[in-house]
């Protein structure tokens, strides 16, 4: 019982196993989760640091359970990454769309140092390396919703 739900939860409740672009169906979850919060910060942020925590450790194990580097089914760094790139903006959906697009983008480039922080072991590089997408994105973001006047 304990395998199935570190399972359910690392692959985003069976996400992580459709066929077609497991990592986006998550990302777009994640923006659900995101605007489902609003704009309440301090749930918001709470939800964020427990997802990342339990997200490293489930990651972990299902990666050591079954003898691969940062499995395809593994999917809640997509959730945790994108609520990062959305972290403190204005939850509109322009916004929300773009976040999506330039953290997507940002995770399957991953340009430097997102390509180093993947090398880490076990959970740690699976989650850090989409948090550095998300704070790319995030900051992306705020300086575009600066330029507009929006932010």
């Amino acid at each position: 019982m304990r395998n199935f739900l570190i399972k359910a939860f690392a692959t985003v409740l069976g996400v992580g196993y459709m066929p077609v672009a497991p990592g986006s169906w998550a990302t777009a979850a994640g923006v659900a989760v995101a605007y489902c919060l609003g704009s309440n910060l301090t749930a918001y942020s709470i939800l964020l640091l427990v997802l990342l925590v339990l997200g490293i450790k489930a990651t972990g194990i299902i990666e050591k359970q079954m003898n691969q580097k940062d499995p395809g089914i593994l999917v809640i760094d997509e959730v945790v990454g994108v609520m990062v790139a959305l972290w403190g903006l204005p939850l509109i959906w322009p916004v929300m769309i773009c976040g999506f697009f330039l953290f997507r983008a940002f995770d399957m480039f991953k340009i430097y140092p997102i390509n180093k922080l993947e090398t880490q072991p076990g959970g740690w590089g699976i989650m850090l390396d989409d948090c550095l997408a998300g704070v790319y994105t995030n900051i992306i973001l705020r300086i575009a919703l600066h330029c507009a006047g929006l932010f």
